[in-house]
């Protein structure tokens, strides 16, 4: 048994992703990877999982911590150890008065250049990218074998977007934590979903593939003149206790911010109709090697047809 656990966390060790930017296959620097492995790999921690992640205690107690004064002192090192660009930031990092502050910080003007072409497609959100191609039947997204439905992950029957695609971006704690809109549209629908607070990092998808459709998530539907229909979904994780939508009004811009995520890892899932995009084509080959690549806010993804 201990040497079965021990091969499993070997396995899991290596998280790797295709920087888009410098063109280069790098590794993940993953924070907390030990209480990742033990949670999700051990059977103590498999045991305690329910109680720690199956309800909001921990993820609130937590944000309650990284909203405080208490929590500053950890900026610093955040900033060392995950190798984030200050230089980025709108205010520098002596103003913030705690380490979701910092978490939460919004960029300077321009940091995120994206194209004026209403025919491209953006990023919503700085993260690590999948796409999936032709959606067989509702199934949403096969992860270790498991197939998951469009119904389970919105919570009620989604029969329009059958045969769509659908984008999955993964933030960490590195990245940039506010999401915006990826074209100009009409918001049709919003929904919020209650749920746990499972990790969706690689090493606990692995574990336990279906966190998309349990954990704590909200959605809206986006009506646009260039993509049609297009579901925007924000799902929380372990630590993110909020999942805070800042926009107002029906008609929204493209790279309008759309709202941010408190401390923890999170993820942007967007499902398309039926033919309505056509990713782009280093998403398509990594995607298909099962290889997450880094993309950033206002990036283009995808094109109209």
């Amino acid at each position: 048994m201990i040497l079965e656990t021990i091969k499993g966390w070997i396995a899991l060790d290596s998280i790797e992703y295709f920087d888009r930017q410098n063109g280069q296959l790098c590794r993940e620097t993953v924070m907390g990877d030990a209480a990742i492995k033990w949670a999700y790999q051990t059977m103590s921690g498999q045991w305690c999982s329910q109680l720690l992640f199956g309800t909001s205690w921990l993820s609130r107690a937590l944000g309650w911590y990284f909203d405080s004064p208490l929590s500053k002192g950890k900026i610093d090192s955040a900033i060392t150890d995950l190798n984030i660009d200050e230089s980025e930031f709108a205010e520098p990092r002596e103003t913030f008065a705690s380490f979701n502050a910092f978490f939460t910080r919004k960029l300077k003007e321009g940091a995120r250049p994206f194209s004026e072409d209403p025919a491209h497609f953006l990023c919503p959100a700085d993260g690590r990218l999948l796409v999936y191609e032709d959606i067989e039947g509702d199934s949403l997204v096969t992860v270790k074998g498991v197939e998951d439905r469009l119904d389970a992950l919105f919570g009620r029957p989604m029969a329009e977007f059958c045969g769509g695609k659908v984008a999955v971006v993964r933030l960490c704690p590195a990245d940039y934590h506010r999401y915006h809109f990826p074209c100009d549209a009409t918001v049709a629908d919003s929904v919020a979903i209650a749920g746990q607070y499972h990790s969706v990092n690689p090493m606990a998808l692995k574990a336990k593939p279906r966190v998309f459709c349990v954990n704590k998530r909200s959605y809206t539907l986006l009506d646009s003149d260039r993509f049609g229909r297009v579901a925007f979904m924000e799902v929380g994780a372990f630590g993110v206790a909020g999942i805070h939508q800042t926009y107002q009004g029906k008609s929204v811009e493209r790279m309008q911010e759309k709202g941010y995520f408190d401390f923890g890892g999170s993820t942007v899932v967007l499902v398309f109709l039926k033919d309505a995009i056509v990713f782009d084509d280093d998403l398509l080959k990594n995607s298909a090697a099962g290889i997450e690549t880094l993309v950033k806010v206002g990036e283009t993804i995808g094109h109209q047809p």
